[in-house]
């Protein structure tokens, strides 16, 4: 057994520091659409990397995704994952933090991933960031920046 004793009351906010968070059991989470197949719960599970239980979006165009803890966070770090295996297309997302509830987000990053059957079909980002009291964070997802009707995919939404 590994222990450590801690000189000072441990938070929730503390442990996350150093832990995945457990959205299943902190927060709700809202989708615009997802497949029965390809739930958004696939996203919060431990098959991750290539080959991972994906989400897929079960309409066409622009999806978002938003994680509304029940207590605010102290988020350190970010990691997303998708994998695209059929559609060639550039996918753009953005990731946006709420500290009030969800009445004003404030855009922390923007990206795109080009994905193509016969090159590049994975994407792993990993952001370290500082934010506190974090009570929302908004994931939007353009699927293809090309205009051509395709659905959204996520693998892999973590956060500590």
């Amino acid at each position: 057994m590994r222990k450590q004793i801690a000189r000072s009351p441990l938070s929730p906010a503390s442990l996350s520091s150093r832990h995945e968070l457990d959205v299943v059991t902190l927060a709700t989470v809202l989708v615009t659409s997802e497949t029965p197949d390809f739930p958004i719960d696939n996203v919060f599970d431990d098959h991750r990397g290539l080959g991972g239980t994906r989400w897929i979006a079960a309409e066409p165009g622009e999806q978002t995704l938003i994680v509304a803890f029940d207590m605010p966070q102290l988020l350190h770090r970010i990691i997303l994952e998708v994998e695209e295996r059929e559609v060639e297309r550039t996918q753009e997302l953005a990731i946006a933090l709420s500290e009030d509830g969800g009445q004003i987000y404030r855009e922390l990053l923007r990206q795109e991933y080009t994905f193509s059957p016969s090159g590049a079909t994975f994407e792993r980002e990993e952001w370290t960031i500082a934010a506190r009291t974090v009570t929302h964070v908004r994931l939007w997802i353009n699927p293809d920046k090309g205009g051509r009707s395709c659905r959204a995919t996520l693998t892999t939404l973590a956060f500590y």
